[in-house]
């Protein structure tokens, strides 16, 4: 009998959330009891679930062994590149303000450490193993890791990066909870409709599971009408929130025939575009969906350059938030870009005081980061 694809979790469990402090060795067995437990909440088979603990181990024991400690937020979501098909995915992501690494492809290599207690498996096996796996890293500033895991390949079916690889836009996110709570009533999530890559960020009214209903039927509405300009999508988001308590969200649709980006929100969704090394701040009109509906919703309209990228973020980061200035770093997973905003947007002096998320749209990179000679 063939591998059957697993199923892509329901998208309520999509609000999960395993914001775990890595301070001491004794929390390296919580994020890897804490990625099993996302993979058994992803419907993950027994090998995935196997890497995806080995991968969270190593990621947390290197935040006690070289960073002097950090977190580790662990993440449902489901890959798509359409509306119709989802693959089943755990995201585990490392974060700490520690001392960097000097030589990051070296530290990418099989095998490669600096400790000799270390597991021995390093990042190098962390970014084989993984389904997709990307590092950030500046000396003195600290490191950002992120890797999926999703379920092996069906025979004949595509892998999961190649569902990811078919055109030249990509987005990901990150998302956490207020207090370490289990629910965030934050949620991204994005959509292909022919040429058109819609990216949405959605944040429920208040936090926890009524939060969590409201930006999941988001999600699930945004599915069905893709197709739709956002000025509309947020009409239709309207009607399917107004059993929840609403929400505020954020809706940016590029269309990459003509290289337009289009943005529009309601509600207090933060929103930044670089283009031509330039920020500027996009907007949202005040309100809430499923609740108080504008009567007009303002339309941003902005050209997409190669080197432009897209942040959207809810009102759990600060208001002041700076950008990230290393140039270098639109060339990485748009998530390991979203995981260096988080991080750097927050501090144990200036801890988040809400739920948050952070969504980022960006062009394909014309190389691999870690494609250097050491």
């Amino acid at each position: 009998m063939g591998l059957r694809p697993a199923r892509a979790p329901h998208r309520c469990a999509l609000s999960r959330v395993w914001d775990i402090p890595v301070q001491d060795s004794t929390r390296v067995r919580d994020v890897r009891v804490a990625a099993e437990a996302a993979c058994a909440l992803a419907g993950l088979d027994a090998h995935a679930t196997a890497v995806a603990a080995l991968v969270a181990t190593e990621l947390a024991t290197n935040l006690v062994k070289h960073a002097g400690g950090g977190r580790v937020l662990v993440n449902l979501a489901a890959l798509s590149d359409t509306c119709a098909e989802d693959v089943p995915c755990v995201q585990i992501a490392s974060l700490d303000h520690g001392p960097g690494i000097d030589n990051v492809p070296a530290a990418m290599r099989d095998g490669h450490t600096t400790v000799s207690s270390s597991l021995g498996a390093g990042l190098g096996t962390c970014r084989r193993i993984s389904s997709e796996f990307d590092l950030h890293s500046r000396p003195g500033q600290g490191t950002v890791a992120v890797a999926r895991v999703t379920p092996a390949r069906a025979p004949g079916g595509p892998h999961p990066r190649e569902v990811r690889s078919r055109t030249g836009t990509r987005a990901g996110g990150i998302t956490t909870s207020l207090a370490h709570a289990e629910q965030s009533g934050d949620a991204f999530t994005w959509v292909r409709s022919g040429p058109r890559v819609t990216l949405m960020l959605v944040d429920g009214l208040g936090h926890g599971d009524k939060a969590a209903d409201a930006s999941t039927a988001a999600v699930e509405e945004l599915r069905r009408c893709a197709e739709l300009p956002p000025a509309e999508i947020l009409r239709r988001l309207h009607t399917a929130l107004r059993a929840t308590r609403g929400a505020a969200v954020g809706v940016a649709q590029l269309d990459e025939d003509t290289e337009k980006l289009t943005f529009a929100g309601v509600g207090n969704i933060g929103a930044r575009l670089r283009t031509d090394g330039a920020w500027q701040p996009l907007i949202s009109h005040p309100g809430i969906v499923g609740a108080h509906f504008p009567a007009t919703v303002p339309l941003r309209e902005n050209t997409w350059t190669p080197d432009s990228l897209l942040v959207l973020h809810s009102d759990g980061l600060p208001s002041r938030w700076m950008p990230p200035g290393d140039p270098l770093l639109a060339a990485h997973d748009p998530a390991v870009v979203a995981a260096v905003v988080l991080r750097d947007a927050g501090s144990a002096a200036r801890p988040l005081r809400d739920d948050a998320s952070v969504a980022v749209l960006a062009p394909e990179p014309r190389t691999d980061p870690h494609d250097r000679t050491p």
